[in-house]
């Protein structure tokens, strides 16, 4: 299972981030593409909500400075205010339920996961589910399965694991799908990860859509002198993309930084969110 538009979006992206200085057009971008203007500007925005030429502002490291610059306190913010706020994902409460010590020690014994894989407008995933919640979410790219699968068994080693081809398709219907609504079911999630990480992926839930934060932000945020490199550590180890939005912090350059499942989708699904905040 692919997702054409992704892919073509994707090499978009690529494109206009390595012409960025040459302010290619759109007549560029869709020559790149193999696709008429017309074709690509009408996919471009079906996709992204806005034109290439938009997109292409995000792409510049003076935005990310301006967005960082008003996103400073972006955390001591949410904190005061709960997790409610704008954006697509703030109308879904999400409950946090980590395993204990024990469970934590056993890796996952006595847990049954069911687990399916979903396309979303970032590509193809796999999301895996207990009764508790969602434990996993991760991007993958075309003949990705069995890995993506081989690290799952890893993470949960005695766990049951079973496919489900309907795992997790409610709460991706959730994030990806929104329908306008706001009479929504919670989403619950279930982590298993050191008390550090679990400080840190708890945090990273208090970035409102639309927003970013620095690692060294981050950081303080959890009340911890830690390094940059420790933080960068538990947020690279995040289970749960999107949900947990771990793609929402940057570093304080403005540079975007690396990305789990990509850079280049992790500046994706950022110009998306702003699209949808209406900052392009």
């Amino acid at each position: 299972m692919d997702n054409p538009d992704y892919r073509r979006i994707e090499l978009a992206i690529r494109f206009l981030e390595e012409h960025t200085g040459n302010q290619p057009s759109l007549d560029d971008v869709a020559r790149h593409l193999g696709l008429s203007p017309y074709h690509c500007q009408r996919l471009f925005k079906r996709w992204a909500g806005v034109s290439p030429k938009r997109f292409l502002q995000y792409l510049t490291i003076g935005y990310a400075k301006t967005l960082l610059r008003n996103s400073a306190s972006v955390l001591d913010t949410a904190y005061e205010v709960g997790l409610s706020g704008p954006g697509r994902l703030h109308d879904l409460f999400v409950s946090v339920d980590a395993v204990t010590p024990g469970e934590f020690k056993t890796l996952g014994e006595g847990l049954v996961l069911r687990y399916g894989f979903h396309m979303t407008p970032f590509g193809e995933c796999l999301v895996a589910e207990a009764d508790r919640g969602i434990c996993c979410l991760e991007f993958i790219d075309r003949e990705e399965r069995s890995e993506a699968l081989a690290g799952l068994s890893a993470k949960w080693p005695s766990a049951r694991i079973r496919a489900d081809e309907h795992a997790g398709e409610s709460v991706i219907d959730q994030i990806f799908l929104h329908n306008g609504t706001s009479d929504r079911d919670g989403v619950k999630i279930l982590l298993r990860g050191t008390n550090f990480q679990l400080k840190v992926w708890e945090a990273l839930l208090r970035i409102p859509e639309g927003a970013i934060v620095t690692y060294g932000s981050l950081a303080s945020a959890v009340g911890s002198p830690v390094s940059h490199r420790a933080i960068g550590n538990a947020v690279s180890h995040n289970p749960i993309a999107c949900l947990i939005p771990c793609h929402r912090v940057i570093r304080s350059t403005g540079d975007i930084g690396g990305y789990r499942w990509g850079a280049t989708r992790k500046k994706a699904i950022l110009a998306m969110e702003a699209s949808h905040r209406g900052d392009l």
